[in-house]
């Protein structure tokens, strides 16, 4: 079905994985439009309750493809336009996907890639994974992962790293908020990966997704009587429904709620 990614979904996780390595799983028009396609399949899937995006090879994603930025260049600008919204509606896919998604970072992210790190809920990446903001080198602007770049390290780290386009570290990264986590190796990685699905597993899978929307909703808004009604209206919405009496039925009971495997 797909020509540039694998997926596979396995007890209750889904996994995106770019699979260009040849290509340092660069973007092109290609890549993007296989994205798209399989965010959408798994965010409609029952079946799938985590989403994980991951590569292949050395590179987790080394931005725009040199070939694809060679046709850029002849086109004209409705071309790049449906070019531009292409990348942006699939980052946005990524970013309100209603699963919680993980970023595995196996290597160094560049441009869109470190767009694509910034759209997951969760980031973690080995020791030796560098990034960079590239777009300014070539005399462009990070335009379309800007929202989700910003949204992730803050107005003040992207002015520094988007204006100088230089490498950074994940040790930097994690300390900026682009990463949640580092490790030493992918062995390590996968350790923490599993760690982290196990319990977003434990979680109610309408809380979670009802979760991201709260933190969508409530985000770099003040504490306005339209905010402080809206939460008060969610939860008690929640609290209502079949998978919130579930849950503190269970608690009460000392039991494990039915969304966890029994075994």
């Amino acid at each position: 079905m797909y020509t540039n990614i694998v997926t596979e979904i396995d007890l209750g996780v889904g996994i995106i994985t770019l699979n260009r390595p040849e290509r340092h799983n660069a973007f092109d028009d290609a890549l993007i439009a296989e994205l798209s396609h399989a965010i959408d399949s798994m965010a409609d899937d029952p079946a799938v309750r985590v989403l994980v995006i991951s590569s292949t090879g050395k590179s987790f994603c080394a931005g725009a493809d040199l070939n694809w930025m060679k046709r850029a260049a002849g086109y004209g600008e409705d071309e790049n336009l449906r070019d531009s919204r292409a990348l942006a509606g699939m980052l946005r896919r990524l970013a309100q996907c209603p699963k919680p998604t993980i970023a595995r970072v196996q290597g160094p992210a560049y441009g869109g890639g470190v767009g694509l790190v910034a759209c997951c809920d969760i980031a973690i990446a080995t020791f030796d994974a560098q990034f960079s903001l590239t777009e300014v080198k070539l005399g462009i602007i990070p335009a379309v992962i800007s929202p989700h770049v910003i949204a992730a390290i803050g107005e003040r780290y992207a002015r520094r790293y988007m204006l100088t386009a230089e490498r950074f570290s994940a040790a930097e990264a994690y300390r900026i908020g682009l990463l949640h986590e580092m490790v030493t190796d992918e062995t390590a990685l996968d350790e923490a990966l599993g760690e982290i699905i196990d319990a977003l597993l434990k979680n109610g899978p309408r809380a979670l997704a009802e979760c991201k929307q709260l933190i969508s909703a409530v985000a770099w808004k003040p504490l306005s009587d339209e905010v402080v009604e809206d939460t008060a209206q969610r939860i008690t919405r929640l609290r209502a429904s079949d998978e919130g009496r579930e849950g503190m039925t269970a608690f009460l009971e000392k039991r494990k709620p039915n969304w966890i495997a029994q075994g």
